[in-house]
């Protein structure tokens, strides 16, 4: 069996009352490429936050690749669920990927050469390259989620986490991003959420439910 990238075993999770997570195991060795589906309010976004360490189970345990999550963060890449909200900033694609480089020894905003070296490596990956001195808000949506694709890549991570990924893309688009998913699943162990069936691709390795 390969080493785990993920385990939860028996892991809960309350927000006071409300129970957003009960009893789920489960196990992601390295090198997959998974889909966890489930309705809007299902849970999905909780499950990610427990992975990043961001929240703590209520019962049971999460290991992410060997570790305790929040010591495993570094190691991990995260797009989050992308909204309207801030697409008016004033920053550019360049610069939105260099945020991903952001360590507790950075001294934001002055970023080295190799930070620069490595934010136009992730664009370049994610295919965004020639986007890189635009404004963030001046981007269509499929060019804006592979601008947050490659923040993501920037900490150079071993697993990574997406949170609705082609979320308020058209098909075409949408079928692009899942290109590259699958080519960055060749390398990395890749997770991504989502409420649409539609984001199963013929790269998707193995399929999780969360209802």
């Amino acid at each position: 069996m390969n080493d785990p990238a993920i385990e939860l075993e028996s892991v809960s999770f309350s927000f006071g009352p409300t129970t957003a997570l009960e009893g789920v195991s489960l196990f992601v060795p390295r090198g997959e490429y998974l889909a966890i589906l489930g309705p809007n309010g299902g849970g999905k976004t909780t499950l990610l936050r427990l992975l990043l360490g961001l929240l703590k189970p209520t019962r049971g345990l999460v290991r992410v690749l060997g570790q305790d999550p929040a010591e495993a963060a570094p190691r991990v890449g995260y797009m989050p669920q992308i909204t309207s909200t801030g697409r008016a900033f004033p920053i550019s694609v360049l610069q939105t990927v260099l945020l991903g480089r952001l360590t507790p020894g950075t001294r934001w905003p002055f970023w080295s050469r190799e930070d620069r070296r490595a934010a136009m490596e992730c664009l370049e990956r994610a295919g965004a390259a020639h986007l890189a001195d635009k404004a963030l808000a001046d981007l269509s949506g499929g060019q804006r989620q592979r601008v947050f694709i490659a923040r993501a890549l920037a900490c150079g991570p071993e697993l990574l986490l997406l949170d609705e990924p082609t979320a308020g893309v058209d098909p075409e688009g949408r079928a692009s991003i899942q290109e590259l998913l699958g080519e960055l699943a060749r390398t990395l162990t890749v997770v991504l959420v989502s409420h649409d069936i539609a984001v199963i691709s013929r790269h998707v390795t193995c399929v999780a439910c969360v209802t």
